[in-house]
């Protein structure tokens, strides 16, 4: 049966009565016997009203492409000390750069870090960064918050979310994450999955469903019903970690006797405690999902959602890939040209030509396991396929290589490397151009498995299960579901093994050392400074972008940039460089107009600013100078904040678009102090680069709550320059984040706020 049939959107109001769902009319206070607001009311230190969360966290956790600038964002706001437990992972910059130290030098500042600040260090290539929280740092009915997107640990009873630096910067201050109370949606699990299906198959399927229409945008999702306990543990969050591709805000699931015997295996029976949905609970909207009906998937580039069953694309693939390979060179933009075509083989199958297990999501004990048993006795040939493993930590590799696991794949040709992230955002084993990789990884966007579209070099990359990866491969790389396939599943139990953990990693929370020294490179640089925010503002249009969705790594690429990501200015060198690479040059000018503004404010190349000025009723004196992106859904996929922050450093002050596709990029803009304007979508936007747009008292709109601002476009035309109005929207700002603007950003809010504190 189709995907489809198997995973069904409910729209109405659910309420949980006599332990299944029902439709409700409920009232939206039922949501408090949800078991995602008894976690979210337990870690809220507001006024405990319905409509806004104030939380504080019990744990943090970055990687070594955030923590760096969040740090050196915390130290210039004066944190003295990491208040809560603190962990930084290595496991995406941990490939040095060819011919220098910069990506070790980084590793380095974290050690150092944790030591003087009293935090935890996870050095490179022990573990990625979720399996490291999974295996140490969880606990029922906690909250963890990470600057990474994937940060979700549902399945064993903790909510975690993911943000941009900002958001953790706030923590270590001993500040709040304030969100409006989100709705929730009810996953309902039944039956049990077939023989060949794991959990990728599962979570595909459900953000097809669920992706497009944004029904789960910044919502909980909650995970009931008899299936779940038909699942492994390794398999419930094989589905849950994916639930990121949904754009939820988090995820939270039932707890069982599973669940018990997994914090038993971790040394943390202590952290266990059942969680259930209290009977009346009520949800927003529900999706059913029959485990049974569930067939082999595979997501085509160049998004999660993009998914069909194996079986529909072995049935008819010139339709499907030519359909594919259209949208996709549509967003490519012409850059260079996708021929995915190309991968059907003579005999009308599709063929591919790399599979690659790995991360947080494929490099799983039992996903790994399962794929051995797939591939024992056979060979993955001495042709163009070829595949690799990365087990997701130390004592998983460790337990793969006791029981022999890791000697099947590699006699079947399999390669076996060490925990590491990078396949996921281009930093690793990048295919060839032009063909299919097979990847059990988190996402597959254009522009992030290692390309350069601007070189002429297209890669792409479709999700699939291990299991039909492992089948796949076992035909020397022609498409194969599991499902299809005859083998036996070996039973394995897997023993947890702290002990490496132990012996490698640093341990210091709670154990500062003020009179340690932070261990700097060349190559980590302090913010440049950034500024209040005038009365008035002039925008310049530096981007636009008509693309239905623009992902973090379009606003700032990954791969190679990632050497780059602990020095502001240099990093902001390559921002929107695979999308509009005309950008940075061009907002470059408008910053170093806005230098000259503040240092010479009647200097001669400023008379044309000026005179544009005089015109709108502005004056150079009290209007800040910036320049502008607009994009009709920016900020799909990760949570990193130099999507942002590189805008600000080249002199980027506002965003316009007709919605911000996830919260934690919205949050981003507003922490560097970029303004996140919308205009509605009956607006039509068809402003060229190098317009401009002023905006009078905008600080004063901001200050105090304006939700609405009526400003003047200044567009070159062919005529000469026209003005006309355009009504621009800023709804929603909490009065932190409205102060945070005006003060230019967070790092500026809170370091005057510490001097004003005597601290």
């Amino acid at each position: 049966m189709k995907s489809a049939q198997a995973v069904e959107y409910i729209c109405n109001k659910m309420m949980i009565s006599g332990g299944k769902p029902k439709a409700s009319d409920a009232a939206s206070c039922c949501r408090e016997k949800t078991m995602a607001y008894k976690i979210l009311r337990a870690h809220n230190t507001g006024n405990g009203s319905d409509d806004r969360f104030k939380i504080k966290f019990d744990a943090l956790i970055s990687h070594d492409i955030t923590y760096v600038s969040i740090i050196q964002t915390a130290r210039a706001a004066g944190m003295t000390k990491f208040p809560i437990p603190y962990t930084l992972t290595n496991c995406h910059n941990s490939l040095c750069a060819v011919g220098g130290t910069i990506n070790e030098d980084d590793h380095a500042f974290g050690l150092s870090a944790a030591e003087k600040y009293g935090g935890i260090y996870v050095p490179a290539n022990q573990a990625v960064i979720h399996q490291y929280a999974r295996e140490t740092m969880v606990g029922c009915g906690k909250m963890i918050l990470g600057s990474d997107s994937h940060t979700r640990y549902g399945c064993y009873g903790t909510l975690g979310i993911g943000e941009g630096g900002g958001e953790l910067v706030k923590q270590l201050l001993r500040q709040t994450y304030d969100i409006n109370a989100p709705e929730v949606i009810l996953v309902w699990l039944e039956g049990a999955p077939r023989r060949g299906i794991g959990p990728h198959d599962v979570a595909l399927a459900l953000i097809k469903e669920t992706f497009k229409d944004g029904r789960a945008k910044n919502k909980v999702i909650e995970f009931a019903g008899p299936g779940v306990g038909s699942l492994s543990m390794d398999f419930r969050i094989g589905i849950d970690v994916m639930t990121t591709e949904t754009t939820c805000l988090t995820s939270i699931w039932e707890t069982d006797d599973k669940v018990r015997e997994y914090y038993t295996n971790i040394s943390k029976a202590e952290a266990y405690k059942e969680l259930r949905v209290e009977d009346g609970a009520c949800y927003d909207a529900m999706v059913k999902v029959d485990l049974s009906e569930i067939e082999a998937m595979i997501a085509l580039p160049f998004h999660p959602s993009n998914a069909y069953t194996i079986r529909e694309l072995q049935q008819n693939p010139e339709k499907i890939l030519k359909e594919a390979e259209d949208n996709c060179n549509k967003e490519l933009g012409g850059k260079v040209k996708l021929d995915l075509m190309g991968c059907i083989n003579k005999d009308g199958k599709v063929v591919c030509e790399q599979g690659i297990i790995v991360g947080c999501a494929g490099g799983m004990y039992e996903n790994i396991c399962e794929a051995a048993d797939i591939l024992q006795g056979k060979s993955i040939g001495n042709g163009y396929f070829d595949m690799s493993v990365y087990p997701a930590s130390i004592p998983i590799s460790l337990k793969l290589t006791k029981d022999g696991i890791a000697e099947t794949l590699m006699k079947s040709g399999v390669l076996m490397k060490s925990a590491f992230c990078g396949p996921c955002f281009g930093a690793g084993d990048t295919p060839a151009h032009n063909t299919l990789s097979i990847r059990h990884a988190t996402r597959n966007f254009a522009n992030r498995e290692g390309a350069k579209p601007g070189s002429g070099q297209a890669a792409a990359v479709a999700l699939m299960d291990a299991r039909s990866i492992a089948a796949t491969a076992a035909n020397k790389g022609v498409l194969t579901a599991a499902t299809d396939t005859l083998y036996n599943v070996t039973k394995y139990e897997y023993i947890h093994d702290n002990n490496v953990y132990e012996k490698r990693c640093y341990n210091g929370f709670g154990k500062p050392n003020s009179e340690a020294e932070l261990r700097f490179g060349p190559n980590i640089a302090d913010w440049p400074k950034f500024h209040a925010l005038e009365e008035n503002m002039l925008l310049e249009l530096c981007a636009v972008i008509h693309d239905e969705v623009t992902t973090t790594d379009e606003l700032i690429p990954s791969g190679e940039t990632s050497s780059y990501r602990s020095n502001p200015m240099a990093l902001s060198e390559f921002t929107l460089s695979r999308r509009v690479p005309e950008y940075v040059a061009a907002s470059k000018k408008v910053r170093e107009a806005e230098q000259i503004r503040r240092e010479n404010i009647s200097a001669t190349q400023l008379t044309q600013i000026a005179d544009i000025l005089k015109k709108v009723g502005g004056d150079i004196k009290n209007t800040s100078i910036g320049s502008c992106v607009f994009a009709k859904k920016p900020g799909d996929g990760s949570a990193r904040e130099q999507a942002a922050s590189c805008q600000r450093v080249l002199g980027g002050l506002a965003n316009i678009s007709y919605e911000y596709a996830t919260k934690r990029y919205r949050s981003n803009c507003i922490n560097w102090g970029i303004i996140p304007f919308t205009i509605d979508l009956s607006e039509t936007f068809d402003y060229k680069t190098g317009d401009r747009i002023f905006i009078p008292n905008i600080r004063n709109a901001i200050l105090t709550g304006a939700e609405v601002v009526i400003a003047t476009m200044i567009a070159n035309t062919e005529d000469g320059t026209k003005l006309h109005d355009i009504t621009l929207k800023c709804q929603g700002l909490s009065e932190d984040e409205r102060v945070i603007i005006a003060d230019g950003c967070l790092m500026n809010h809170y370091a005057k706020r510490s001097i004003r504190a005597g601290e």
